[in-house]
This record gives C-alpha cells, structure tokens and sequence, in this order.
C-alpha cells in the first residue's frame, strides 16, 4: 500500500481511534506450497493497550493448516470509500471535463503473529470479550468452558490472538489538493449523500490544512 505524506494518519491515536469502531476486515493467510493465500472476512476486536486483535474461526475452515504453516498474517480493514467524479478535481484553470477521477478511503493494515487459542477457558475469555465488544447492552449467556449454554460449542471453534508487530495506515482524502478543490468535493459528497459519503467528507474536512 503506498501511503504519500499527505496520506499518512497524524499520529497513532488517529488510526487507532478509527480502527476502535472499524472492527470488520480480512485476514489474508499465506496459501501452503502452490496454493493461494487465503483471505478471511472476520468481525475482531483491536485492543490497543495489548496491541493485538482478537477474533475466532470454525474449526473447519481450510486456513489452519496453513496458518500453523506460517503464522505471520495480514488484518486489513478497508472503508469510508468513496468515488470522486473526475470535475470534482478540475485544476481551476482546467475545463471540469479534465478532472481526474480517484477514490477516497481510509486503510489500516497490520501485520500480526498469529496464536492459536485451543484451551476451552481461554476461548471462552476471548469469546466474551467480542461479545462484550458488539454487544455491550449485554442479553446472551457468558461463555463458560463446560457449562451450558455454549460450553459444548466451544470444540468447534478455535480462537486467534493476533499479535501487532508492524502498522501501515492511511487517510487518502485529498490532502494534497488545493483548498478551491478541497471545498469542490466536500460541497459534492454533501450534495450528493450517498453511502459512506458523510464520513468522507467528514475525514477531508478533519484533515484540512495539513
């Protein structure tokens, strides 16, 4: 992923405070010798003060045995995407019509160490604390190796605890275009207020003045 200055986060609270509520993303596993990788979509929960995520798998799935082959792993997490009309970005001096095209979004990705949780008291820990995570109003059962109501669900899943080692983030919303275009594509995401719009607009107002 190229990140331009422009496009880097401020500083970690920026990435961090947005993963905190981005908490859906890949999982991109190398495939074993003349395979393909494997890419998982998976809800997880980042915690920052521990620098890992946690998340679980079925045990059926087909990544384990590469996985354990080479536990070094990609989480990515891709949203606040939006499509920029090409006139939006015309150079004031240009026609609209020479406007450039481009996608705006913000992007983290990190790379982890994977570890396998197998114990059924620790998965049961890392289960409750994704349902704490998702569902704070509470309403299921806590998750407890051998009592009911989960307990005997527990050897069908094994858990993951992602270890951070390294951080890529990115905000690309315009950071390096002038302030005549800047304003041109927010007044644009405003007017139109499609899906993930607001939050865009919201990012290139944020960063403004870099």
């Amino acid at each position: 992923m190229l990140i331009h200055p422009w496009d880097a986060p401020r500083d970690d609270a920026e990435w961090q405070r947005w993963l905190a509520v981005h908490d859906f993303g890949q999982l991109a596993v190398n495939g074993l010798p003349g395979e393909p990788p494997h890419v998982q979509p998976l809800h997880f929960v980042y915690d920052a003060e521990r620098g890992e995520a946690l998340t679980h798998l079925a045990r059926p799935n087909p990544l384990w045995d590469a996985l354990e082959a080479n536990p070094e792993v990609l989480l990515s997490v891709v949203d606040d995407y939006v499509y920029v009309p090409g006139p939006w970005q015309a150079p004031a001096d240009a026609p609209s019509e020479h406007g450039t095209p481009t996608s705006l979004y913000a992007a983290v990705q990190l790379r982890c160490t994977a570890h396998v949780v197998d114990d059924p008291a620790e998965k049961a820990a890392l289960l409750n604390r994704q349902v704490g995570h998702f569902q704070p109003e509470g309403g299921s059962a806590r998750v407890a190796a051998g009592e009911a109501p989960y307990g005997r669900q527990l050897s069908g899943i094994r858990g993951l605890r992602l270890e951070v080692v390294a951080v890529r983030a990115k905000f690309k919303y315009a950071g390096h275009r002038p302030a005549e275009v800047q304003d041109r594509i927010a007044a644009g995401l405003a007017d139109r207020s499609g899906p993930r719009d607001a939050a865009a607009r919201g990012h290139l107002l944020d960063r403004r003045g870099r």
